[in-house]
């Protein structure tokens, strides 16, 4: 995906076109959101389907295999679709893979906390066909939603412990640990002395959660904070680089084109493009 956002909506012409089209189960370099208010969903992720009726939650984390099938019920449907890039709110996206990894579906209540996540879809809605859009505004209403959504999910939860486990609760404890330090040059032996553990432990722990090994995370953070900083700030690549643990302005452009496929110069190029 070019852009940084994206919000539209699945109605039944939408779900007439998707039943007609080659929909295999595929991965995508973004995040995305559906919000289902009329209608239903079949979603395959982790290897398993699932059904929801709206009003319902699902939300994919980048890099996930899944396919998603929504249907008309009562001759109705009525999804938003929010899609957006890791850095669009980088301070939450590595919380978002906590939440969802294993629990990307929610089946919501309808009433007054649900109508109100509809509204916050509508403002950022809304808000993309002004002439001249704020990003600011929409990454706040992006955030709130999101708040909104994992306070509801707590008041639903049954306390049967998938997200009480062991691994989870040591997984969210690192990102925590990682969102204070992950500017300075730190490696995985100094998070798996805060957690009390080793660093082989760690590395376990984070395989299975994000397929990824503790330094990948850390470098994808940073990453992230790198692309953040391209974006929405005037400093040089190696003030950013500095600022983010990394002391020679050619490692850290090396580090960024072997993850994002462009140098920091091309990126903050190619975003001043599509934002402007």
């Amino acid at each position: 995906m070019e852009q940084l956002f994206y919000i539209g909506r699945i109605g039944e012409k939408e779900v007439l076109q998707i039943e007609a089209s080659s929909n295999e189960p595929h991965t995508h370099d973004y995040e995305e959101l559906l919000i289902g208010m009329e209608g239903e969903l079949e979603h395959f992720i982790d290897f398993e389907s699932g059904h929801l009726t709206a009003p319902f939650i699902s939300f994919v984390t980048k890099g996930k295999i899944h396919r998603v099938k929504p249907k008309i019920k009562d001759g109705k449907s009525r999804i938003w679709v929010i899609r957006f890039r890791s850095e669009f709110i980088p301070e939450i996206t590595f919380h978002l893979y906590y939440y969802y990894h294993f629990n990307a579906n929610l089946q919501m209540q309808p009433g007054p906390c649900f109508n109100e996540m509809v509204s916050l879809c509508e403002l950022m809605y809304n808000e993309t066909l002004q002439d001249d859009p704020s990003f600011a505004v929409i990454q706040h209403l992006l955030s709130a939603l999101f708040i909104k959504i994992e306070t509801e999910r707590k008041r639903l939860e049954t306390g049967d412990g998938t997200i009480a486990k062991t691994q989870n609760i040591t997984f969210k404890n690192f990102l925590k640990i990682l969102e204070d330090n992950f500017r300075r040059p730190e490696g995985v032996e100094f998070y798996a002395e805060k957690l009390f553990m080793t660093s082989r432990n760690l590395n376990l722990i984070c395989q299975n959660i994000l397929q990824q090994t503790v330094s990948e995370i850390i470098e994808t953070r940073k990453m992230i904070e790198a692309k953040n900083l391209l974006v929405s700030t005037d400093k040089s690549i190696s003030e950013i680089g500095y600022e983010l643990g990394y002391n020679e302005k050619s490692y850290f452009t090396t580090v960024f084109k072997r993850k994002s496929g462009q140098t920091p110069s091309e990126f903050r190029e190619e975003m001043g493009k599509l934002i402007s």
